[in-house]
């Protein structure tokens, strides 16, 4: 075999291999080429055989293939191993480096996997990927098939390219997660606007067909009233009580068209009794409220009133329950909306076709919790009920006095 090996890799080619690993990194965002291009100067700058990279899924529960050097490499994305399984489910458990110098299967911590072909190298060296906080992100793993004596050196080596590529991992996921943040905003935003429009068409029908209606009747009764003050008093009189009527409509109708732009009960009892008051609105239903009367900024506890309200909306129209549960509560450094019902239920799976007055549905739902760093489950299923749990993030805490 060519090359120096691992143990004779002397400070110029540990500098050079650092540094080209550096710039491996630095040339773009996408991980897939970044750990092929690690994989295969680790192999060639040490002299070993073959390089994997595995790094933690997002739930800290599974080791999944990156990165491989050839002929592996056509496996990237295919193998799996749970933490703790395995040679590098074992480093990624405990944090700690794992060096197998021969009989591998004599290791209690071996896992055979037919694809990697772990017969054919005899020596291997495991090393965690930490980034600089500490935060376990993968694993690296080269293999020799002829036997090899690693030396401490070597490890200390192969953490240092780990620690530059944990680093790379990191940059590469917050881009994502930005990415993908970006993404939700702008289909938020087109909602948003659906929205407005749908708004500004409901609110123009309500005055047209409504409020500018009455206020036209009014108008008439009105004059029909002076003209009789003269001669019919009775009449003018008749007159004048229909237009207040009138004017108690149009008054009416316009507190209604406005409280659908913006629930100004928020102002009125604050959020916890807000929720009572929205339960009382749906009298086919039987709605529990437990809320926590805590203090939070304006637009979450707007976010807070209009997911139960769509959520309850739901409920009315498509569950066909009899009782609601709707929990408002702190558990830890999130305020937690639980709307559970015990109705018909259905199959979170299938295509979201329900409707709701606000027109954003479940899908607006979550964007919405996205947009406040936070996040909204649903979980049901046929005959069970249905349960919407929206998690926001919760700071400064205040708590009201008891009322």
């Amino acid at each position: 075999m060519t090359g120096p090996r691992l143990g004779g890799v002397d400070a110029e080619h540990e500098a050079q291999l650092l540094s080209r690993v550096i710039d491996t990194i630095s040339a773009g965002l996408d991980l897939g080429p970044i750990l092929q291009g690690v994989a295969k100067l680790v192999t060639e700058t040490t002299g070993t055989d073959v390089c994997f990279v595995h790094l933690l899924d997002e739930r800290g529960r599974t080791l999944r293939l990156h990165g491989a050097t050839p002929p592996f490499d056509d496996l990237v994305g295919k193998i799996e191993l749970g933490l703790g399984e395995g040679v590098s489910g074992w480093v990624a458990s405990h944090g700690e480096p794992a060096v197998i110098v021969d009989d591998k299967t004599a290791d209690p911590r071996y896992r055979y996997i037919p694809a990697l072909r772990g017969e054919e190298y005899t020596s291997m060296v495991s090393v965690p990927i930490v980034t600089p906080l500490g935060h376990l992100v993968g694993v690296l793993n080269v293999h020799t098939r002829l036997r090899r004596e690693f030396t401490a050196a070597d490890v200390e080596l192969l953490r240092s390219v780990a620690g530059l590529v944990a680093g790379a991992i990191e940059n590469a996921r917050l881009h994502r997660r930005l990415a993908e943040r970006e993404e939700a905003l702008e289909r938020f935003a087109e909602r948003t606007v659906e929205w407005q429009e749908h708004e500004r068409r409901r609110l123009a029908g309500e005055i047209h067909d409504g409020i500018s209606q009455r206020i036209v009747s009014l108008f008439f009764h009105l004059s029909a009233a002076a003209d009789a003050i003269p001669g019919s008093p009775g009449v003018a009189a008749e007159q004048v009580a229909r237009a207040q009527e009138l004017a108690t409509a149009a008054l009416d109708e316009t507190r209604s068209a406005i409280a659908g732009l913006r629930p100004p009960v928020l102002d009125d009892l604050g959020l916890a009794a807000s929720l009572e008051s929205l339960g009382h609105s749906f009298p086919q239903l039987h709605v529990q409220v437990e809320a926590a009367r805590t203090r939070m900024a304006e637009h979450v506890e707007t976010a807070i009133y209009r997911t139960a309200q769509e959520a309850l909306q739901n409920v009315a129209k498509h569950a066909q329950a009899r009782n609601v549960r709707i929990r408002l509560y702190l558990q830890r450094d999130k305020m937690v909306l639980e709307v559970a019902d015990d109705g018909t239920g259905f199959d979170p799976a299938a295509p979201d076709d329900s409707g709701t007055s606000t027109g954003f549905g479940l899908a607006g739902m979550r964007e919405r919790a996205e947009l406040l760093s936070g996040k909204l489950e649903l979980s049901s299923a046929p005959h069970r009920g249905t349960t919407v749990r929206l998690m926001l993030p919760f700071t400064s805490p205040a708590q009201l006095p008891g009322r």
